[in-house]
């Protein structure tokens, strides 16, 4: 897939989560113009992922961060530079 914008990227970076997670919660926060480039323009952005699911139970922080990586391989690097994920269990976001 091809650079896409902002709007787009987000829709399906969200899709791909939410497909391959099945989150109970999922936040997703561009934080690509704090990283010095404009969100608006054609390229890779930079985002924060805060992600509760019941996929992660089990998992280490490692695991828990390739799941995410996985569900998102098909945006990078063209549509996704970097990630800082935030990755919980139902149990320990007291959302069980």
């Amino acid at each position: 897939m091809g650079i896409s914008t902002m709007e787009e990227r987000l829709a399906r970076l969200r899709g791909y989560l939410e497909q391959a997670l099945v989150p109970q919660r999922l936040d997703i926060v561009d934080h690509t113009e704090a990283h010095g480039h404009d969100p608006q323009a054609n390229g890779a952005g930079h985002y924060l992922i805060r992600v509760v699911s019941s996929r992660f139970d089990g998992l280490s922080a490692i695991g828990r961060h390739r799941l995410v990586y996985e569900a998102v391989a098909p945006m990078m690097p063209a549509d996704v530079h970097a990630l800082s994920i935030q990755a919980q269990t139902p149990a320990e976001a007291g959302t069980h």
